[in-house]
């Protein structure tokens, strides 16, 4: 669920405070982002996708059905693990740093949703 603009704004003050308070802790942070995180996730579901390729080939050359078994689901296992890496990546700017300028999207449905939920919400709490 993206995060409305309010929000947005506000998370965009914290880290412009956080840079201007102590830059060298911010930027000590910036690389251990969440997308970072994802990012080598993929890549080491890669490589063990790989492995597990090898490891069936190899089974299937030496005759061994265990290794091959063990191979597929080494394989299968990194699949889904890329996969849910994937869809888990954030889109837009980047976990640390400020922003320069505010990312554009487009006006969807749920963009319109969100913003009259937003405008019942201030309604209801009043003045």
């Amino acid at each position: 669920m993206p995060l409305s603009e309010h929000e947005q704004r506000l998370l965009e003050q914290m880290e412009r405070a956080l840079y201007a308070e102590d830059p060298k802790f911010a930027t000590a942070l910036e690389g251990t982002g969440l997308r970072t995180y994802t990012r080598r996730r993929v890549y080491l579901a890669a490589a063990g996708f790989v492995v597990g390729i090898g490891l069936l080939m190899g089974g299937m050359v030496a005759q061994i059905v265990p290794v091959s078994v063990v191979g597929f689901l080494v394989m299968l296992g990194c699949a889904v693990l890329a996969v849910t890496g994937w869809k888990r990546a954030p889109r837009g700017a980047s976990a640390g740093g400020p922003r320069s300028a505010p990312v554009q999207r487009r006006a969807g449905m749920m963009d319109r949703i969100e913003q009259r939920w937003q405008r019942r919400r201030d309604e209801q709490q009043g003045p």
